[in-house]
């Protein structure tokens, strides 16, 4: 298979302004398990990162958010560091085009594909933090998670769409596993949302229970337009 390069993200491209990240480790962050040349792709370094982003995130809802439970502080983590939330964090940091991957991996999507796009940020993070430490790391995380982190309302989207549809259709809505892949120490779980017997969101995560909430964050996104539509 045909390799397929990025735009040479550790030629030009810094994930910090007036700091600079080795260059070997950004672009081993950068580097996807499906891109032929790689003598390595960015797996460990993704691993690495979901235990920094973790510590990084709960620190900030912790200091953020003096009167939460730890029920609400549990559930304002999992929100910031959810699939959805860090891939949107990448495509603000601009990591799509910069991602090293197969030919045929960009042509079906993969450069917009949420779960390549949080695992480069986890990656990225894990590269900052190996060489420029943990405030480095923090800082890059809180300038690009600020919304999905300042976002209050610790309700859970399943429970967001619930009410809402339940509200003006009368109607629950179900849940179904419609894929899974990936080896054991990193599956990929993909959800659909039905409404009256349509699908109206489909979300991918690393557990079912974080796949139905992407499913139903992707229903919630386009709630407006499909639930009058029924009214």
């Amino acid at each position: 298979m045909d390799g397929s390069k990025g735009t040479g993200a550790s030629d030009s491209w810094q994930p910090l302004p007036g700091q600079r990240v080795n260059e070997a480790l950004l672009r081993q962050a950068l580097t996807h398990r499906s891109y032929e040349d790689a003598a390595e792709n960015n797996e460990r370094l993704e691993f690495l990162g979901d235990a920094v982003l973790e510590l990084i995130v709960s620190e900030h809802v912790y200091h953020a958010h003096p009167d939460f439970t730890e029920g609400e502080l549990t559930k304002a983590r999992v929100m910031g560091v959810s699939e959805p939330s860090l891939a949107e964090a990448a495509r603000k940091a601009g990591l799509g085009p910069l991602i090293l991957m197969s030919r045929g991996e960009e042509m079906s999507g993969g450069r917009d594909r949420p779960s390549i796009l949080s695992d480069a940020f986890e990656a990225v993070v894990a590269a900052i933090y190996l060489d420029l430490g943990l405030p480095a790391a923090r800082e890059f995380v809180l300038r690009y998670l600020t919304d999905a982190l300042g976002n209050t309302d610790i309700r859970d989207f399943k429970s967001l769409l619930q009410e809402q549809v339940q509200e003006h259709l009368r109607v629950t809505p179900t849940y179904n596993i419609v894929g899974e892949a990936g080896p054991p120490h990193d599956r990929r779980f993909v959800a659909e949302v039905e409404v009256a017997g349509t699908v109206r969101g489909r979300g991918s995560g690393r557990s079912k229970k974080e796949a139905e909430q992407a499913a139903a964050q992707s229903a919630l996104e386009g709630l407006d337009e499909w639930i009058h539509g029924q009214t």
